[in-house]
């Protein structure tokens, strides 16, 4: 019986030594309430706003582009907010970086992949300030059926290894597998309010589940 015991014990830990490790569960990376977690331009360009995380005015013109960072990186996740973008003068554009690092010169501008948002953008990936172009641009047609202009929209990014996904409202909009190697797959998360635009941009409900 103790042999048997010991056999028993010894292939439990053998076959769950080799059981896939549990993904992390999601957690929230903006309380609502404060930056904690986030660094950026909190006093002129960023604010806290009824719950949400706010840049821009209405009747301003945002005089170029800022972002607020995650202070630490992330590379496999998936990653859900809600965003909602408004302006009707000028480039009238946000978007959401990742796998993405700072730039010194100019200190607010970011490199990296941005999960862009806006007019003739929407649901798009772009390649911001390393390559400078559209990677993947969804259908422009189906992006005015997902699409609610001026109101909360959802939006998801699933980066994977070297793999990257984009969904608005539940629909995918971008499949991207990166095949060059040099690339970082890891990074700051960064929101965006672009430049360029009279425009004001929020975003809430902001989630994150790193993959093994």
């Amino acid at each position: 019986m103790k042999t048997f015991l010991f056999v028993s014990a010894i292939t439990i830990l053998f076959l769950t030594g080799f059981l896939p490790a549990p993904a992390k569960k999601s957690v929230s990376l903006f309380d609502g309430k404060t930056f904690r977690g986030w660094e950026g331009d909190t006093v002129n360009t960023w604010r806290i706003e009824n719950g949400t995380i706010a840049a821009g005015r209405p009747d301003q013109m945002a005089p170029h582009n800022d972002f607020l960072c995650t202070t630490r990186s992330y590379a496999n996740f998936v990653m859900r907010l809600k965003v909602k973008l408004t302006g009707t003068k000028g480039f009238v554009n946000a978007g959401i970086q990742f796998r993405s690092k700072r730039l010194t010169n100019p200190p607010y501008e970011m490199i990296g992949y941005q999960a862009d948002w806006g007019p003739k953008y929407w649901g798009s990936l772009y390649d911001e300030s390393r390559r400078k172009v559209t990677l993947v641009q969804p259908d422009s047609v189906q992006m005015t059926k997902w699409v609610k202009v001026a109101d909360w929209n959802t939006y998801e990014i699933r980066a994977e290894n070297r793999r990257i996904r984009l969904y608005v409202n539940g629909n995918q909009t971008v499949e991207y597998t990166e095949s060059d190697e040099s690339i970082p797959q890891s990074g700051l998360i960064g929101l965006q309010i672009h430049g360029a635009g009279v425009t004001q941009v929020a975003y809430k409900d902001i989630t994150l589940e790193e993959l093994p």
